[in-house]
């Protein structure tokens, strides 16, 4: 009797689902990270103990993963492996310690255009950690989502030397985050995802506190309120959002994570409809729609490909 083959019809399903997977996966991500906003501004913490609190935890929550796959691994998990995620893990720190100290110097808009410039800068990195070169549609859906953070901002960003050392400091927050991100790509790639996040998460979290402590004594009271804020900031947008975005970068090109990212700009505003009840400008609308033009055409163009 010969054995069962799948049809036409079925086969090219067979190879979709994963794809299919891995685009929700991804999109779920973005919109977890979206979520960072509400939780920052239901929190009264310091900032800076906030962003090392928040990977600190994700460290711990995932750290159960990072275990269980030391142990189903044949191969050693070696110190070189481990120092594959030191300088992945020094990069998130310096992200996440430069936004916080840019956007208290410059005006939240300057700091949301620049920060969220990280598409125009990934190609670079992409390029000089992993000779990955962006295609046209790549190109053009960038363009079209930067088009859209233009007009979000376009009314409010003001170019004065008093906001000059925010905006710059700004500015190498969102060079880090384009880094990280790229080499998330590289080096996610050579290990499994656990046994590169958790190093990752506690690498940056332990910089981060060190660094904080030199503005605040973390020994004190925290009100409840603060806690679940940070709890939910270290669970959605880190442990889902980041992790989700890391796990991206090992199935699609890096500048259809790094264009799909912008989604977050929409969700959030979403977001803040909701929870906060700020409704957002006619532009806000006009910038959705470009960004969204701008993640369909990538999105189209590598899933033809795939």
């Amino acid at each position: 009797m010969a054995s069962p083959t799948l049809s036409a019809d079925a086969r090219p399903r067979a190879k979709t689902i994963p794809i299919l997977i891995n685009w929700l996966l991804l999109f779920l991500g973005v919109f977890a990270g979206s979520s960072a906003v509400i939780f920052i501004k239901a929190s009264t913490e310091n900032a800076l103990l906030v962003a090392s609190y928040r990977l600190l935890i994700a460290a711990v929550v995932l750290s159960p993963f990072f275990f269980r796959t030391l142990k189903q691994r044949a191969d050693p998990y070696t110190w070189r492996q481990f120092s594959w995620t030191i300088v992945p893990g020094l990069v998130l720190a310096a992200h996440f310690i430069t936004w916080v100290i840019g956007a208290r110097m410059t005006l939240v808009a300057n700091a949301s255009l620049v920060v969220n410039l990280a598409p125009v800068a990934m190609p670079f990195f992409l390029w000089l950690f992993y000779r990955e070169v962006v295609n046209r549609s790549e190109v053009t859906g960038t363009l079209l989502s930067v088009a859209g953070l233009a007009v979000l901002v376009s009314a409010n960003f003001r170019l004065s030397p008093e906001n000059l050392q925010g905006d710059l400091i700004t500015f190498g927050s969102m060079l880090a985050f384009a880094a990280y991100l790229a080499l998330g790509r590289v080096n996610g790639a050579r290990l499994p995802l656990w046994l590169y996040l958790v190093p990752l998460y506690t690498i940056a979290g332990v910089v981060s506190f060190i660094f904080a402590l030199f503005f605040i004594n973390p020994i004190k009271a925290y009100t409840l309120p603060n806690i679940l804020a940070i709890l939910g900031l270290g669970i959605i947008p880190t442990v889902i959002g980041h992790t989700l975005l890391n796990y991206s970068m090992k199935h699609f090109r890096g500048q259809v994570v790094g264009v799909a990212n912008l989604g977050q700009i929409v969700f959030a505003g979403i977001m803040g409809v909701i929870f906060l009840g700020e409704y957002p400008s006619g532009a806000f609308y006009i910038a959705a729609a470009l960004i969204f033009a701008g993640v369909v055409v990538v999105v189209l163009a590598n899933n033809k490909k795939s």
